[in-house]
């Protein structure tokens, strides 16, 4: 069975503020038109789908007709939610979707109906994981885990059980379901231990209590991982962050986006490649001395998304402010240094630092000593609780 792993597309997502609507709606084509080209049978979107818990009607206009494309009536798509996705909201639309091959796993305690008539179809679903098989008789056991959001972690209000260990219970618990020993792949939207983040994701969305240990994902043919917005993968590959459809920060300016895809049988995985995305405006990161350097090297650059480095020796006045900004309208973040005072580099790296970091900072400056760690984590799980909320 050939399929295509992707994940966080954060529809609705924007640049300071710049809307991106038109460049995911481009790149979800692609990809629709990757499916066809390749032939893939199934589709696997690893969280993340929107960017907010309540997105706008124009995001989920795009969301649905996107999938739709995907499916195209010729294969199946899975999707989980992700710590973006209110998991209720996102799954809302199954009783209508499930019956086009498009399914959607959030925490709910609901198992997908199978549905037969397509050359690949769900031949059979609990609350944990889908079985696919397609035309030729290839099974494939997929065990879904969607992000352990604060209302699922709470379910058991077991006050001795941590975090590692209700991922280990929820694990084992989803591969005992593989009874008959299919080809598996885990689908699942966490932070591994050890992966490498983003400008653009949040500590208390990622906080070090909630990192999952390589080890304990489960020993399965391919792990299709989301949340981590860089591709990056564990044990040769087989465990992957297939990275965000879109650069979505400038730490990934000239950084190219892919999806992933490869063939899993009786006989194992086969042919694993990443392919590249094209869509999309570019990212650059440039600096220059002072506004006369600044504007033909903006215009060089015409059509990105820009963030400038300026040095300076003065402040700018509002009219070579304006004058940036006629020269690229990408032109998104401006981080002016000025010589001899306070540093720009000082106000970008508190504007990039982690939420650890920051209350680390703030927690030695009141009482001239690092926090205990215990109350850095209550901190980042109170913070992650209330942005969830």
């Amino acid at each position: 069975m050939r399929i295509l792993h992707t994940s966080d597309w954060h529809i609705g997502k924007r640049l300071a503020g710049k809307e991106r609507l038109e460049e995911q709606r481009a790149v979800l084509d692609e990809i629709a038109e990757i499916c066809a080209r390749e032939r893939v049978e199934l589709v696997l979107v690893a969280g993340d789908v929107f960017d907010t818990f309540l997105p706008s009607a124009e995001a989920e206009d795009l969301f649905y007709r996107a999938v739709r494309r995907i499916t195209a009536q010729e294969r199946c798509l899975l999707a989980i939610s992700g710590n973006h996705d209110d998991p209720v909201r996102l799954s809302a639309a199954t009783a209508l979707s499930e019956e086009l091959g498009i399914y959607i796993y959030g925490n709910a305690e609901r198992s997908p109906k199978p549905f037969a008539g397509k050359n690949v179809r769900a031949a059979e679903a609990g609350r944990d994981h889908i079985v696919f098989e397609n035309d030729a008789g290839e099974r494939v056991f997929v065990h879904v885990l969607p992000y352990p959001n604060e209302a699922r972690l709470k379910e058991d209000k077991n006050p001795d059980e941590s975090f590692t260990d209700k991922m280990r219970r929820w694990i084992a618990a989803g591969e005992r379901e593989n009874k008959a020993g299919l080809p598996s792949v885990f689908l699942s939207h966490l932070f591994v231990a050890g992966g490498q983040v983003s400008e653009g994701e949040r500590e208390i969305d990622l906080g070090g209590a909630r990192a999952v240990p390589l080890d304990l994902l489960p020993a399965c043919d391919y792990a299709a991982l989301g949340h981590l917005h860089k591709k990056q993968g564990f044990r040769g590959g087989t465990v992957r962050y297939s990275g965000s459809i879109l650069p979505y920060a400038f730490d990934e300016a000239g950084t190219q986006k892919s999806v992933v895809l490869f063939d899993l049988d009786r006989n194992g995985l086969h042919g694993l490649r990443e392919i590249p995305l094209q869509s999309g405006k570019r990212l650059v990161r440039l600096e220059a001395d002072g506004v006369e350097s600044a504007v033909p090297l903006l215009r060089r650059w015409e059509g990105a998304y820009v963030e400038l480095t300026l040095h300076l020796r003065e402040p700018l006045s509002s009219a070579q402010v304006r004058a940036l900004k006629e020269a690229n309208a990408g032109l998104v973040n401006l981080i002016p240094e000025i010589r001899g005072e306070l540093s720009g580099k000082a106000v970008a790296g508190k504007r990039t630092r982690s939420a650890g970091e920051l209350f680390t900072e703030f927690y030695r400056a009141q009482f001239s000593e690092d926090p205990a760690e215990g109350l850095k984590q209550l901190f980042l799980s109170l913070a992650e609780e209330a942005y969830e909320a």
